[in-house]
């Protein structure tokens, strides 16, 4: 714990400047991405399309020290949000941590904001720190992986770190059109649309258990979260066995050919399992894909055979290795973005809220000790009524612990919908505010999304 300390301080120093305009490196600097940096001077470098790993080595000590610096990703929310999800999927799925990540104080350099955390771990007998430096700017993420056993290269990681500069990623256009939403019956759990479909040629309807996405003779299930898969690790093997038997197994037979993709180098870890299936409820012979990545959820696609699969999505697992493109998942992760449907006026009846809970531990730069604990935590409520009327809060807490401030604010007023897509206020701090809508569903329930937040429904 202590070399974990002792080195997550030293860099941390390092992390303070990571976003410098890098204009003393310029001459001898590298690009990948939108990142531009200085690698140690004699160390092996190994690039692939989705990461540069920079390493050392030492075989007379054993000493070591290995870089990882990542392409950049759309964030999912908040700089810790993104540091967290990155810290799960990738450092824990690399190497086993043997505690939570000790967290240095945030840094907010400019457009991008830079959290860092690390705690000791051990792979195959060899042991260390590992390092996470995650840097959030612009809808971006851009992570740094850093693992080692000696605090002897603490100069060069310094150096690595102090020669970032960021190119400002470029504005994405938009290319979504609002879908044609489909009014359900009286059934489903009272909500106005059960059905949407798509311009690309998908269709989703709500189902029990998942929602049902297909397009031509595909079809795709987007399993809802569920606390039944339960995994011994995450590695590909365990992960997808524990996931394909709760999900897969029950409704088919005769499996032919169980496969999974092999371990990958990607920022968010692929787990990738196929198989040749009898269906228990046609006796028809399909092809069984169960696929999830970062946060997708479990995917199930379902196709005729092997090669409408690769013809529909492009992944052959025969052409899959460790330095395979991340781009190549982009076809299944995309397909997570069907569980989507329409808002009506009536389904919104009662109260949402939206909830977020996040905190920094700062540790003495000097001694290491313990130097308190910054907390930030909010709550978002809705509370809609008859005659189309709302209530709208915000409750926020945030400071050191014993001296925590409170704040809040409260509008109310009339709600409309433009489309059934989005959601109009009169009132939101003091002006009117429309807002993009729409519902994903879970087991039995439903979130609203207002340009990206999460509601759930208070019952």
């Amino acid at each position: 714990m202590k070399l974990c300390k002792n080195l997550a301080i030293l860099i941390f120093a390092a992390a303070m400047v990571f976003l410098n305009l890098g204009a003393a490196y310029a001459q001898a600097s590298e690009t990948f991405d939108i990142s531009t940096f200085q690698p140690p001077k004699n160390w092996t470098k190994k690039a692939s399309q989705s990461s540069i790993q920079i390493s050392t080595e030492d075989k007379v000590t054993g000493a070591y020290c290995l870089i990882t610096l990542f392409k950049s990703l759309p964030g999912i929310g908040n700089s810790r949000e993104n540091f967290d999800i990155t810290w799960q999927t990738v450092v824990k799925g690399m190497v086993n941590v043997s505690t939570a990540p000790e967290m240095q104080p945030s840094n907010n350099p400019e457009d991008w904001k830079v959290e860092m955390g690390s705690a000791p771990f051990e792979k195959d007998g060899l042991k260390g720190v590992a390092v996470l430096v995650t840097a959030s700017g612009y809808g971006k993420m851009v992570n740094a992986m850093i693992l080692t056993n000696t605090q002897a290269y603490e100069p060069e990681i310094t150096a690595f770190l102090e020669s970032f500069s960021f190119k400002k990623p470029a504005a994405e256009v938009s290319t979504f059109k609002s879908p044609a939403p489909v009014r359900s019956s009286a059934a489903a759990n009272g909500y106005g649309f059960t059905t949407t479909n798509f311009d690309d040629g998908w269709t989703s309807t709500v189902q029990e258990d998942w929602v049902q996405v297909t397009k031509g003779n595909v079809k795709v299930l987007l399993h809802y979260p569920t606390d039944k898969i339960i995994a011994a690790n995450t590695d590909v093997d365990v992960m997808c066995a524990a996931a394909w038997n709760v999900l897969v197994k029950p409704r088919y037979s005769n499996i032919e050919n169980y496969q999974i993709t092999p371990g990958v180098l990607d920022q968010f870890r692929p787990y990738f399992a196929q198989a040749n299936l009898t269906d228990n409820a046609t006796g028809e012979k399909v092809f069984v894909v169960l696929f999830k990545k970062g946060n997708s959820g479990w995917i199930e696609i379902i196709a005729a055979d092997k090669n409408s699969f690769i013809q529909s999505f492009g992944v052959d697992i025969s052409k899959i290795d460790y330095y395979v493109d991340s781009k190549i998942w982009e076809p299944l992760t995309k397909l997570a973005n069907y569980n989507k449907f329409a808002v009506a006026a009536s389904d919104l009846a009662g109260k949402w809220t939206n909830k977020f809970f996040g905190m920094t531990q700062y540790v003495n730069a000097n001694t290491g000790f313990d130097a308190g604990m910054n907390t930030h935590s909010s709550k978002t409520n809705f509370e809609f009524g008859a005659s189309q009327t709302y209530k709208w809060d915000l409750v926020a807490a945030s400071g050191f612990v014993g001296s925590i401030k409170f704040q809040g604010v409260k509008s109310s007023g009339r709600f409309s919908l433009p489309s059934n897509w989005q959601a109009t206020f009169s009132s939101i701090e003091g002006k009117p505010k429309t807002y993009n809508a729409h519902f994903s569903c879970i087991k039995g329930a439903r979130i609203l999304w207002l340009d990206g937040e999460a509601f759930g429904r208070l019952n």
